[in-house]
């Protein structure tokens, strides 16, 4: 769902931006509640051109995007066929039409600021209108291709109309309310100060903007003001967990309800949630707090991403410090169109899950929906303990470089040349283990020079083509295809990881489109192997309905991704661990 959700993210920055200055009493942000669990929104301004650029992306994904809607909706259909004729008729006002096409017939102000936030875990999404007439003729096309009218209720003076979905307990409200549209999913039976506040006729307490924690986010963790989003699991979690909130407590109810309707079970019982539920959430929230994210770069050509996860003291004293002896994790080198390195330092990974382990085994999960991680747990220690075994418990982390890839036809291998980076406090012993289960590795005389020694013929008439291996101080290494010996050399010299870097990866585009073709042919060929082997002509006509539904939407999403990756030039992306948490930044260069 990459696709989908760089295309969501393309749409949200064109249609949230907005111009600048003092403070609006009525901005969205305005009616956030401070404590909100998850919010994102925009709190400045991108000029026209980059804005035009970045609308002129996600219409080039539209179409693609729009088949995948209409997959999700014959999804639906069988459990939620009217949920599913709403989601059909939003995809036919898309059809046909550009985002910004879309947004002037829809009255949307793509100049205007936008909010999406949770009231507890429900979701309210404001949004300014440049036309509030026009935003009513959208709903209105909207209710014809529906096929019905929408219910229309009001609470005080203020109209709103509502769906509701029966088969999971909740409805969607749509409104104007002033200048701005309101579109959240509540409880079906929602109460009325819920409602009010979704629809901003009470106003919280305390609000976002007066607040000012986004913006203080942004600051610190260098965001661009264009778009900047939170998930506060300290909030969300045990919120959650304790069965309090509204519209958990109703999706909760109505799957209740459903499995009642199989097995009988009373839907009362299946509803009590013991209180340590809340307190586990609690905990584990405690490890995870937050997540983060936003722009540190956004033009017509170049996006750029940070995503920050909190993590407790403890996680962040054991790896933000570290480095990682892994040759090519620090920096890349250069040429190949695919590099993907991974830290792996299996002392350290050891030492830590070792003391998860010990902890839950010292406090155990009491919430019946967790007691499953307590056995989870149980295996980890003893796993950990395998783990300290030679070569295994030597190793630092692995780098793969592919310098040209060809997707196999039908069934065939894919072609590929590149290397393959071992990095391991022990290698002479990694190698005289892969001796002792390869005979012909044997006659393989490596040092620790860096220096290539070419396989025997039996070990490279694998490959189809000439292959090398050589060691260094700390890494083992393997070239695969005609002159990959030269660059091994200088894959085994290459900086090792920064402190507290745990990934680095590279990626072109044509790349990147070649391993969607990949994909497509494997999800292809795994799904014809399945069906001719679980073919039953005896299947209902509702199953024949969901196969070739999620069918389609496979194929869906593949072609979201083949259009992404078509104008994709390189992606690239780096995590590391600071005094924080994990860092997660991206760079994408556009054609």
């Amino acid at each position: 769902m990459r696709s989908t959700t760089r295309t969501l993210a393309l749409a949200f920055a064109g249609l949230l931006l907005a111009a600048c200055g003092h403070k609006d009493k009525d901005a969205p942000l305005a009616f956030v509640p401070a404590d909100t669990p998850y919010v994102v929104a925009n709190l400045d301004v991108l000029d026209d051109d980059t804005r035009t650029a970045l609308l002129a992306q996600a219409n080039a994904q539209l179409p693609a995007e729009l088949a995948q809607l209409r997959a999700a909706a014959d999804e639906m259909a069988a459990k939620d066929p009217d949920s599913a004729n709403l989601l059909r008729a939003f995809a036919k006002e898309l059809d046909g039409k550009s985002i910004e096409g879309f947004a002037q017939n829809a009255g949307l102000d793509l100049k205007g600021y936008s909010a999406l936030y949770g009231l507890g875990l429900a979701p309210v999404l404001r949004f300014q209108l440049s036309d509030a007439d026009a935003f009513e003729a959208f709903v209105g096309r909207l209710e014809t291709a529906y096929g019905k009218k929408l219910d229309v209720a009001s609470i005080g003076k203020q109209n709103y109309r509502r769906h509701v979905s029966a088969a999971t307990g909740t409805e969607l409200v749509l409104a104007v309310v002033g200048k701005q549209a309101v579109a959240a999913i509540l409880p079906a039976d929602a109460a009325q100060p819920l409602l009010r506040q979704a629809l901003g006729l009470d106003r919280p307490a305390k609000n976002l903007q007066d607040d000012g924690r986004l913006e203080k986010l942004a600051k610190a963790k260098g965001y661009e003001k264009w778009a900047v989003g939170e998930l506060d699991l300290a909030r969300a979690l045990p919120l959650a967990a304790s069965g309090k909130d509204p519209l958990f407590g109703a999706l909760f109810k109505a799957r209740a309800q459903a499995e009642s309707a199989k097995t009988g079970e009373p839907v009362a019982n299946q509803l009590q949630i013991p209180a340590s539920c809340q307190a586990d959430a609690t905990r584990i929230a405690s490890r995870v707090p937050a997540l983060s994210f936003g722009y540190t770069r956004l033009e017509a050509k170049h996006q750029d991403m940070r995503w920050d996860v909190a993590l407790a003291s403890d996680i962040t004293q054991a790896f933000s410090g570290l480095k990682v002896e892994l040759p090519g994790l620090g920096a890349a080198q250069g040429g190949s169109p695919f590099e993907f390195f991974l830290g792996l330092p299996v002392a350290q990974l050891r030492t830590f899950w070792s003391a998860q382990a010990d902890a839950v085994t010292a406090k155990p999960f009491t919430c019946p929906a967790l007691v499953d991680l307590n056995d989870s747990f149980a295996k980890l220690g003893p796993a950990m303990q395998k783990a300290a075994i030679p070569p295994f418990g030597d190793l630092l982390g692995l780098g793969l470089s592919l310098d040209s890839f060809t997707p196999g036809k039908g069934n065939a291998m894919p072609q590929f040349t590149g290397r393959l980076v071992l990095g391991t406090g022990n290698p002479a012993g990694l190698l005289a283990m892969g001796q002792m289960m390869t005979p012909a590795l044997a006659q393989l005389k490596l040092a620790a020079d860096g220096k290539p020694v070419a396989l025997p013929p039996t070990l490279a008439n694998m490959f189809g083509q000439p292959a090398w291996m050589a060691m260094g101080p700390k890494s083992l290494g393997l070239g695969i295809g005609a002159g990959e010996d030269a660059k091994l050399a200088d894959a085994l010299n290459a900086p090792a990881g920064n402190a507290g870097q745990m990934l680095r990866m590279h990626l072109s585009g044509q790349m990147y489109l070649d391993w969607v073709t990949l994909m497509q042919q494997k999800a292809d060929g795994l799904a014809a192997a399945a069906a001719a082997l679980g073919k039953d002509d005896s299947a209902s006509p509702q199953d024949q309905a969901d196969k070739a539904a999620s069918d389609a939407r496979t194929k869906a999403q593949f072609a979201a991704m083949r259009a992404q990756a078509a104008r994709v030039e390189s992606m690239d992306a780096e995590a590391h661990v600071d005094s924080d948490g994990l860092v997660i930044t991206s760079q994408t260069t556009l054609k």
